[in-house]
């Protein structure tokens, strides 16, 4: 078994400007524990990202409650998903895996019970389940009350159009998006996500501006005059991310995590951002319920 080297990410810092209200939640985060090795088509890990390390991050972000994405990197094992959510417990952390056609029902029961409550689609390279599959996956989860979480470049949103609108399933559109090059706010392609989430079970995820932004941090403007318009039209359907560990990512790159927080006071009022860190996550997870 190979040995990944432990985290050297910063992991405390100058606070946060935003004063995280109580309950706030990261949706979007990745794990990388120690004894979990990266599966064939999956990128390499360079280093771990262990609970521990994470629940650090939480303390200088004042965070509460965590949703774990299944990473690339495991393609479709979830094991190291599964013994992230056993050692954060179902009353602070949920988790999206990664669904086949195939799992057996019992294993989603199962990971149920561990607090999963999404399955990643993952149409950009290292995806281990695209859209091919997503009706599939849909039909597997649906008695769950699961959701999809959705990933592609916006750009191509028209390719996806079809088969995101047949979805019955909330689904989440993740990474604002992730328009690559970014596109004026106005662009068609911004109305058409409007639309969806008019349509009443789409959300779109504010996470992760720097990996589509040409203008960069700490506000990213061009991305953020696209998630200014989505939070302004549907606030009750917005969730926010960190992305962290902010795998992919080289260290001279290497963006601030409270910076990844305070985007929020740029984007969206007090009122709104309850409804983002705290309201919109605690209905689409379950959050204060079994």
């Amino acid at each position: 078994m190979t040995e990944i080297a432990a985290n050297t990410r910063p992991l405390s810092g100058t606070p946060p400007a935003l004063e995280a209200p109580p309950g706030a939640t990261d949706c979007h985060i990745h794990l990388y524990l120690p004894g979990y090795e990266a599966q064939p088509g999956g990128p390499p890990i360079p280093e771990l990202a262990t609970v521990e390390d994470y629940r650090q991050l939480q303390r200088w972000l004042s965070l509460e409650r965590v949703v774990v994405t299944q990473s690339n990197a495991y393609q479709c094992d979830n094991s190291a998903l599964l013994e992230s959510l056993r050692q954060l417990g179902t009353a602070t952390a949920r988790g999206v895996a990664v669904v086949t056609p195939d799992t057996p029902e019992k294993e989603l029961e199962a990971w149920h019970a561990l607090g999963v409550r999404g399955a990643r689609i993952m149409n950009l390279p290292g995806g281990a389940m695209t859209s091919a599959e997503m009706p599939e996956i849909e039909r597997r989860v649906r008695s769950l009350g699961w959701h999809l979480m959705v990933q592609f470049n916006g750009r191509h949103l028209e390719q996806h159009l079809a088969a995101l609108r047949r979805l019955e399933s909330d689904y989440i559109i993740d990474h604002i998006g992730k328009f690559m090059d970014p596109v004026p706010a106005d662009d068609v392609r911004v109305d058409e996500i409007l639309r969806l989430l008019d349509r009443g079970n789409a959300w779109l995820k504010v996470c992760a501006g720097y990996e589509a932004s040409l203008e960069g941090g700490p506000h990213y403007p061009d991305v953020g005059a696209i998630a200014r318009r989505v939070i302004e039209h549907a606030p009750e359907r917005i969730l926010w991310g960190s992305n962290w560990p902010h795998v992919g990512v080289s260290r001279d790159r290497y963006p601030n995590d409270a910076e990844q927080l305070d985007v929020l006071l740029e984007w969206a009022s007090p009122a709104v951002r309850q409804r983002i860190l705290v309201d919109n996550p605690a209905t689409l997870y379950g959050f204060g319920t079994s």
